[in-house]
């Protein structure tokens, strides 16, 4: 008697969408069933490790370089795989949604990388799901185009020289994709996006000399970077190209993570492109695992931790060593100013702020860059080529005068700033304008002249449950409390329904995204992400 056949995905609760057919073929879903039974269940073993391990820090306030993988940060013989052509020179590096629009406006900016977002800079609709990996093939065969409806404006693709090499980033481990299913149960949104992806065009990239490349968001050890290497190691040989042909950067964005970075390229080493420095999300960590540490552990305002923060230049500054030793490229943080098309005064000064910061990164060794804005490129690109000139990368600056002991990463007291009641206002007024944006579908939002995603919300709403349960006292004199932070967020719902009108306010989602942000800075229960319980409300 033959086996059964295994079971199939189902897609559930979700309306058809147009092409979709082109996506969710019953090879290219078959390969995602395929990774679900074969490494979910060790997804959840890794969720689980870090519940254990948050505990831990609980109980200790504090972290150390792990004493069992002593011997491979010791070992100076090893190195990753050599950089493909395609992914040697990164020297800046554009990130956003995959929409049709901005997928030819980022391969058109003149940036040598896009990360191609389906994580923090993309709500998880079924529709960007989708849809995204559709703009993403469209672009690779060169049948995208897009007219504004509002302008009338068309884009079009340049030349296939000028374009930029795509990374894609999935979504982070603890997200389920709701609308694919197998036997009743979600398969994690992280390997429907790299499976539909990968599956689909890992050799069409191949031919065009390029690969599949990814961005491996808010991994929180080197287990989860040994969990990635393994789908890789099946991903090529299911689709028959060869092992190696995958490349990943991984985001060092969460504060276990900085433990382990060499240990994180160690167990990726022949799929590993480098590390790169996220600044919000690794201060949301820093705050979610230290919320029970006491005075010491608390953040001033997010505008007040800028890169130059000891404990944060620490963090940079290791990553570039480590990056360097092993032969990968260090990838530097996010400039997110939006140029504003009215205020020739604010651009003139935060393009002096962006300069100044990339300036910094060039010259403390970084091999590139992220910008939000295509009007940031040619900014970061001139630091960059002051330092690097004709060469790719600078890999070859070894940072050896950099020491960092492990309490040099935790020492947030190290700063000389405090929170302040302004902060609180500003964390309110970003994190019900992220929100609503992103109910409605939209990941990546200017607010107040910045490009703000999902790490955004995170460290607005981690900002206010610390200030609280550490009974933070203001510069004027106001404690941080529940009703405080009541009372200034029904201040700001009255302020944006005057601003925007009684029409747009009813038709928006303000009040739904005022209520989840009081919830998860409110409730005593801290959540672990702010997006899974806002995934419950994105319909």
């Amino acid at each position: 008697m033959s086996a059964p056949a295994p079971s199939t995905l189902a897609i559930v609760d979700a309306k058809p969408l147009p092409r979709q057919e082109e996506v969710l073929t019953d090879a290219a879903l078959a390969f995602v069933a395929e990774l679900h039974r074969q490494f979910t269940p060790r997804r959840n073993e890794l969720l689980a490790r870090r519940g254990e391990r948050r505990a831990e820090i609980a109980r200790t306030s504090t972290l150390d370089f792990l004493p069992e993988t002593a011997a491979v940060r010791a070992d100076d013989s090893w190195k990753v795989a050599p950089a493909p052509a395609a992914l040697n020179d990164r020297r800046v590096e554009i990130t956003g949604p995959t929409d049709r629009k901005m997928t030819i406006n980022a391969l058109n900016s003149g940036a040598k990388v896009w990360l191609a977002d389906f994580e923090d800079a993309s709500a998880p609709t079924w529709e960007n799901v989708v849809l995204g990996q559709l703009n993403l093939t469209d672009a690779y065969e060169r049948r995208i185009d897009f007219t504004d409806p509002k302008s009338g404006k068309s884009y079009a693709l340049k030349s296939a020289d000028e374009l930029a090499t795509v990374v894609m980033r999935p979504r982070g481990w603890h997200l389920e994709e709701r609308h694919l299913q197998l036997d009743g149960v979600s398969v994690p949104g992280a390997l429907v996006d790299f499976g539909l992806y990968f599956f689909h065009n890992a050799q069409r990239l191949i031919d065009l000399g390029k690969g599949p490349y990814f961005y491996l968001p808010k991994t929180e050890s080197h287990l989860e970077a040994r969990l990635w290497n393994d789908i890789f190691v099946f991903a090529q040989d299911y689709v028959g190209i060869p092992q190696g042909t995958v490349r990943a950067t991984v985001l060092i964005e969460t504060i276990t993570a900085a433990y382990e970075m060499e240990e994180i390229l160690y167990e990726l080493r022949d799929h590993a492109a480098g590390l790169n420095a996220g600044r919000w999300d690794y201060l949301f960590s820093i705050v979610k695992n230290f919320r029970d540490g006491g005075a010491k552990f608390v953040l001033p305002d997010r505008n007040a931790v800028t890169m130059t923060a000891p404990f944060m230049r620490a963090y940079t500054e290791l990553l570039v060593r480590t990056c360097h030793k092993r032969g990968a490229h260090a990838i530097g943080g996010m400039a997110a100013f939006i140029p504003s098309r009215r205020d020739a005064e604010v651009n003139k000064v935060a393009f002096e702020k962006v300069k100044a910061d990339k300036d910094r990164e060039a010259n403390d060794g970084f091999d590139g860059s992220w910008v939000a804005h295509p009007d940031l490129v040619p900014i970061a690109l001139a630091s960059f080529d002051a330092v690097l000139g004709e060469k790719p990368n600078q890999k070859d600056r070894l940072r050896e005068d950099v020491s960092v002991a492990p309490g040099d990463l935790i020492a947030i007291d190290s700063l000389d700033a405090s929170p302040t009641y302004d902060g609180l206002r500003n964390a309110v007024a970003v994190g019900i304008r992220y929100i609503e944006a992103w109910l409605r579908g939209l990941g990546a939002v200017a607010i107040f002249n910045l490009m703000e995603d999902a790490a955004t919300a995170e460290i607005s709403r981690s900002q206010i449950w610390q200030w609280i349960n550490a009974d933070v006292v203001f510069e004027n004199g106001e404690h941080a409390t529940a009703d405080l932070a009541r009372k200034v967020a029904a201040e700001e719902l009255a302020a944006i329904r005057e601003e925007i009108g009684e029409e747009t306010f009813t038709a928006g989602k303000w009040q739904q995204a005022h209520d989840l942000l009081l919830q998860v800075s409110l409730d005593q229960d801290y959540a672990d992400f702010l997006t899974l319980p806002a995934y419950e409300q994105l319909r």
